[in-house]
């Protein structure tokens, strides 16, 4: 089961009580907090901002071979992962008990490693199930097939569930259901004809030939199958919601009844499908409805041999990474069309990451004990207490919202659930069994534990101590049922947070990040759920008009900006991180004026304290990205590109304008009547 992505709002484009005492290991103590040998002297602040902040570094930066991108996220998630291999390194050493933490990190991590064993095997774990899917008859056998396999938590490619919190009774959990059917990015790569596109759909059906090949299909048959595959998929897409669409959580939530809903789609049999996972429902929350009316319609006319393809690819392709070497290049080969790499990541990258993205938090307990500190802790509440009060002072402080619309956001704005570093109470895994001499059997019982814990939550109370991510991800996330901003501890490191660091710099960095996750709470999506997490009207009447005014003009201003000299940021689709840019600026500043450095005019490095904070913020999307990431991203992804996470929020701010001198005339300039000032 997936997490769908307009259920929380994310920063970037993956218990236990106290940390103890141990203090963070470090080779030297940081006394740089902003590098300013990454600026361009030769560019104009007024004219460029992130530019001269980050021109220099941009230059001079050559993005590694096995990136789609280098900068702060991925030099600190590579930080990390060295980190976590260290880790997992000691506790494969360690010879702990059968059933020990350090035993199913240790071996899981031996397992992945262990590529002699996994390149004897070659396709040979995937055979029983291909051999289940090849005896199927008609497509009501295969959705037989397709209920076994949700059960297993096997991605079968024709149903995507998740479960968690109602929407409109956000203390219960609710089984719901999202459009799936495509490996292409989304709907519009199965039919625009631009050469990025049709390189797109040319590389799907590479991929899928060889990884039929490498299951034993002959050649004829491997390419035949792949057109299949390609073709059914451009049905599909066909009643799939495009990434803007899928924005509007009004529009994405249909509750139906059980009843109702197979009788929208009786040839999937959802009744089977249900019994199969061995739960009861009255109901369910369908968020595409049109893909499931879809489906159910294609079932019975599409050929039972088309339809096995499809989900031979999806088995197939879903367990690649855990098969020998062939598989895993296919792999690769597939995905540089869309990120650009030149080669892949090591193999103990791959086997970090896995690890950590199974077994969490388990690997999380270890992690914080070594790497999070007490004091860090202490410092990021401070902070995160600051960044509530400054945004509080500043709804207060609205011209545009009526007196009882404020008081209903004060309250959702002082319930806010604010997780820092770690969950406090940790996920139990004494279900999964891990062998150190067998990585595919492990990767399935930590897939049948995940779909089990998920199966579980329906119809529960929500549990919210729970958390999204585990502790060492390098991201930050705003969800808005449980109306809670979490940020892990990996996340928690330079350049983002330094618990040396100056206020400035820390206030521009994190203090930014806290911000934009306090601002997705009122976002244009955000701002639809009260301070419980329920979806519904808060707003007086008037303060929604005048607000949907606001964003609109948003919408506008980042449609401008232009991205490979010919693509347009689309406004809409960035809409909501755009609004938590621009607010989290705004909010991390006023909080930064609460600090003796905010307030005092003392330079360090000949900055200003103001200079400090704003360049301390662009310093932290000091990204670079390959044109091939980057064309994806912008169909897809809700966050604008890097430049315009600086350059946009600045240009709306008016202490920016004062900090670098910005006058009318400059290209950072916007006449006061055109600045966003929302939040």
């Amino acid at each position: 089961m997936r997490i769908p992505n307009f259920m929380m709002s994310v920063l970037l484009i993956t218990m236990f009580a106290a940390c103890n005492n141990n203090k963070k290991e470090e080779t030297a103590t940081r006394t740089t907090f902003f590098d300013k040998t990454g600026i361009d002297s030769t560019a104009r602040p007024q004219d460029n901002f992130f530019q001269y902040a980050n021109g220099q570094w941009m230059k001079n930066t050559t993005i590694p071979s096995d990136q789609s991108g280098w900068g702060s996220f991925y030099t600190l998630y590579d930080e990390n992962q060295k980190h976590l291999k260290e880790i997992l390194e000691t506790a494969a050493a360690t010879g702990a008990a059968k059933g020990n933490p350090e035993q199913k990190l240790g071996d899981y991590y031996t397992s992945g490693m262990d590529t002699l064993s996994i390149e004897k095997l070659g396709a040979k774990p995937l055979k029983p199930v291909l051999d289940k899917i090849e005896a199927i008859k008609d497509y009501k056998e295969l959705m037989a097939y397709i209920a076994e396999a949700n059960v297993a938590g096997d991605d079968d490619g024709l149903i995507s569930a998740y479960v968690g919190a109602d929407e409109k009774n956000s203390s219960v959990n609710i089984l719901s259901l999202y459009q799936t059917g495509l490996s292409l990015p989304e709907k519009d790569y199965y039919t625009k004809n631009d050469s990025a596109t049709q390189a797109a759909r040319n590389a799907l059906l590479k991929y899928a030939s060889t990884l039929f090949s490498l299951a034993g299909a002959d050649a004829a048959t491997a390419g035949k199958n792949a057109h299949a595959l390609l073709a059914l998929e451009t049905e599909l897409a066909k009643s799939n919601r495009s990434p803007v669409e899928q924005r509007d959580p009004q529009k994405n939530y249909n509750k139906v009844s059980i009843i109702d809903l197979d009788k929208q789609s009786p040839n999937i049999n959802w009744p089977q499908i249900f019994n199969k996972m061995n739960v009861k429902l009255d109901s369910v929350k369908v968020g595409q409805p049109e893909y499931y009316v879809a489906l159910s319609k294609l079932l019975p006319v599409q050929p039972i041999d088309v339809w096995k393809i499809k989900v031979k690819f999806e088995y197939i392709a879903n367990h690649a990474s855990l098969l020998s070497k062939p598989f895993i290049d296919a792999g690769f080969e597939y995905n540089k069309t869309f990120n650009g790499k030149k080669t892949d990541d090591q193999r103990w990258k791959k086997i970090v990451g896995r690890v950590n993205g199974g077994l969490g938090e388990l690997l999380g307990q270890l992690y914080v004990k070594k790497y999070f500190t007490e004091a860090a802790k202490h410092r990021m509440d401070e902070l995160v207490n600051n960044l509530q009060k400054a945004f509080e002072e500043r709804i207060k402080k609205l011209d545009w919202m009526s007196d009882s619309t404020k008081k209903r956001a004060l309250v959702k704005l002082n319930t806010f659930l604010k997780k820092i570093g770690y969950p406090s109470k940790w996920k139990n895994f004494d279900d999964v069994v891990i062998d150190k001499t067998d990585f595919f059997a492990n990767a399935k019982s930590v897939q049948r534990h995940q779909q089990k814990e998920q199966i579980g939550k329906i119809g529960k109370p929500v549990d919210r101590t729970e958390w999204l991510m585990s502790p060492p991800t390098v991201n930050a996330y705003y969800n808005p049922t449980n109306n809670e901003i979490v940020f892990p501890a990996g996340i928690l490191q330079f350049p983002f947070f330094d618990v040396n660091a100056d206020d400035a710099v820390n206030y521009g960095a994190i203090g930014m990040v806290i911000g934009h996750e306090m601002t997705h709470g009122f976002d244009d999506q955000g701002s639809q759920y009260d301070e419980k997490g329920n979806m519904q009207n808060w707003w007086g009447s008037a303060d929604a008009e005048k607000f949907k005014s606001k964003t609109g003009g948003v919408v506008k201003q980042y449609n401008a900006f232009t991205v490979l000299d010919s693509l347009h940021v689309n406004g809409e689709l960035t809409l909501g991180e755009n609004l938590a840019d621009i607010g989290g600026l705004a909010i991390a500043y006023d909080a930064f004026k609460m600090t003796r450095q905010g307030q005092g005019n003392e330079k360090i490095d000949g900055l200003t304290p103001d200079q400090r904070f704003f360049l301390g913020y662009a310093q932290v999307w000091r990204l670079k990205d390959r044109d091939e990431s980057m064309r994806v991203r912008i169909t897809t992804d809700p966050h604008s590109p890097e430049m315009y996470r600086v350059n946009g929020p600045a240009m709306n701010f008016d202490p920016f304008y004062k900090a670098f001198d910005v006058k009318e005339g400059d290209k950072m300039y916007l006449k006061p009547e055109d600045r966003a000032k929302i939040w």
